[in-house]
């Protein structure tokens, strides 16, 4: 039965995408008003089986409308694309880019929150009472 987890040459191939990517934002080559004084975080890069599609997940850091970020990104996407060629030259073909907003980082922090608040923490007081008990 086929796994629907990753193979190790996307991993590989994803983690060297991330990275052309990430270097590319880093020396500013894309120039477009909504990207301008934001920091955009790569934070993973998602290769589909055939390694033809490439989806980023980036974090804007300190950006109001990180949907806008994405949006702009996915304009520049063929322009991103030829600049991070020279950095995959390995690679048959060039992945075709899209970019999604991480949101990973909210979810951790929503969990942390409920993990620390008055309820659950109480429920975990009558937890460790009832294994005492025991």
């Amino acid at each position: 039965m086929p796994s629907s987890a990753p193979s190790q040459r996307q991993l590989r191939v994803g983690e060297q995408v991330r990275h052309a990517i990430a270097q590319a934002l880093q020396r500013g080559d894309v120039s477009d008003d909504a990207l301008a004084n934001t920091v955009v975080s790569v934070s993973e890069v998602r290769m589909s089986p055939d390694l033809k599609i490439a989806t980023a997940y980036v974090s804007p850091l300190g950006a109001a409308d990180k949907e806008a970020i994405a949006a702009a990104l996915n304009r520049h996407a063929r322009f991103l694309r030829g600049r991070i060629t020279p950095a995959l030259r390995q690679m048959k073909y060039m992945p075709e880019l899209r970019f999604r907003v991480d949101d990973s980082f909210e979810n951790f922090n929503k969990i942390d929150r409920l993990l620390k608040s008055p309820e659950v923490a109480r429920d975990l007081k009558d937890d460790d009472a009832n294994e005492d008990d025991l």
